[in-house]
């Protein structure tokens, strides 16, 4: 398996030893690599790297070998501009810098074993300025072992960082309630995606996927805290919501503030095809919202009815976490569209995985939950359309549900045979899904996407 990466610089003295280890082990323990090898390549002629030990006084002698070697103020045919040709505008009189190119080397290869780069005691990796200031850039290419639980671990990390920093600065009015929610847990299904998609481009940092993952979660949050209001639920994760502990004002108000927020956070990229995308897909939310409501006087409803909900208030936010990662990563334009794809896709597949839940008892979801706040669900939904208890299903929903109406209507729903039907086609969507992954380079990422896709219709939470 083969991960690669790009990795930028900036150095701020002409010449300059940077030391990279700390850097390139990082990169190393995010990508999961464990056995394998690290290859690094300048892509630039007068940037070289070297493998020493750092220590001031030995890299000031190193510097002062390279000056006495190939002095500035030497004569290069290089810095002739008389005779050379096309030269811009710009163009440096570096001759001394190509020359002690010659002294260090394009690239290295560093061993991998157990996650960590085979060094020496005293050994380091350098970048080595020659004709700085400059903004440098390295290619990584990583091959070898990768432990995905690795991966996974250390981006779930980085997610919660960011999300604790957020919430840190914020008032203690809207936070408390934001933190109890947050803080409960949850799947954190769309910062994966969009931690995922956001290695798949030459750009990746991960410290700005993590913003990103971050501010997509603070979203999927606040509609939970607006749906709990709506749907006048009394708990969410296990915990009060936020309407039934402070209150439907103040549950109105916190969501407002973390959407506020999750946009500024997005803002703050500077990437406007990432704006873009996370904008649109929050205008998708909102009018969902609205049409669910609106859709509950029609209720249970019907298939055509149910995928217009549920492709705005899930998948949109799925299909754009997908998208802005790839984007903020500066992928090209066909592995963006074909993730956003992957994730509307299953986005559906996971909405109709957890319509299943609502007729399990070992989810952790009241059972009847959905049945009792008249929730567009699909097993509902399939089980009125049944030739044997469709007719009592529909006489039941059509009037106030008693607990014993409820415990009916999740019997008759078994019955009919709707959750099989629900779950074969959920695993049909993920299967389309996956395919959506087909004939795209994803940089090592495929297997987690495909592993996290097929866990989202094998859950029991």
């Amino acid at each position: 398996m083969i991960a690669n990466r790009r990795l930028t610089l900036a150095s701020s003295q002409e010449t300059q030893f940077q030391d990279l280890t700390g850097r390139l082990q990082a990169e190393v323990t995010a990508a999961g690599l464990t056995q394998g090898r690290l290859y690094v390549q300048s892509l630039h002629t007068t940037l070289g790297l070297t493998v020493n030990e750092n220590e001031p006084l030995l890299l000031a002698d190193l510097g002062s070998l390279l000056e006495r070697l190939c002095p500035r103020q030497g004569g290069y045919e290089h810095d002739d501009f008389a005779r050379r040709v096309g030269i811009a505008a710009d163009e440096p009189r570096n001759g001394h810098a190509h020359c002690r190119q010659l002294l260090l080397l394009p690239s290295a290869t560093i061993l991998v074993e157990n996650g960590s780069l085979v060094l020496g005691r005293w050994q380091s990796v350098f970048a080595v300025e020659l004709d700085g200031p400059r903004q440098r850039e390295l290619a990584l290419q990583m091959e070898g072992e990768f432990d995905p639980r690795q991966r996974r671990e250390a981006d779930h990390e980085l997610v919660e960082l960011e999300l604790s920093r957020q919430l840190l600065v914020d008032m203690e009015l809207v936070r408390q309630p934001m933190q109890r929610l947050v803080e409960a847990g949850g799947k954190r299904l769309r910062p994966r995606l969009a931690m995922l998609s956001a290695r798949l481009g030459p750009d990746h940092d991960s410290l700005r996927a993590a913003q990103l993952a971050a501010a997509v979660e603070l979203i999927h949050d606040a509609t939970l805290v607006h749906d709990d209001y709506v749907d006048q639920a009394a708990t969410r994760r296990g915990r009060a919501s936020v309407a039934s502990a402070e209150g439907p004002e103040r549950a109105i108000a916190v969501g407002d503030y973390y959407f506020a927020k999750a946009t500024r956070m997005i803002a703050e990229l500077g990437n406007q095809r990432v704006t873009e995308t996370i904008s649109k897909a929050m205008e998708e939310i909102c009018l969902s919202q609205i049409d669910d409501v609106r859709l509950r006087g029609f209720y249970p409803g019907d298939h055509e009815m149910y995928l217009r909900v549920v492709r705005g208030k899930t998948a949109a936010l799925f299909a754009a976490a997908c998208r802005a990662g790839a984007q903020l990563a500066n992928a090209p334009a066909d592995v963006c569209r074909r993730l956003e794809r992957f994730g509307d896709t299953l986005g559906i597949a996971f909405q109709m995985s957890d319509d299943l839940l609502d007729y399990s008892s070992s989810s952790g979801k009241p059972a009847g939950q959905d049945i009792r706040e008249r929730a567009v669900s699909l097993p509902l939904i399939y089980a009125t359309e049944h030739d044997g208890v469709g007719a009592r299903v529909r006489q039941l929903l059509s009037g106030d549900l008693n607990e014993p109406d409820v415990a009916e209507v999740q019997r008759l729903v078994v019955q009919s045979g709707a959750l099989e039907r629900v779950s074969d086609e959920a695993r049909g969507l993920v299967a389309v899904a996956v395919r959506e992954l087909e004939r795209v380079d994803l940089n090592g990422v495929r297997p987690a996407l495909i592993s996290l896709a097929q866990g989202t219709v094998d859950r029991h939470s």
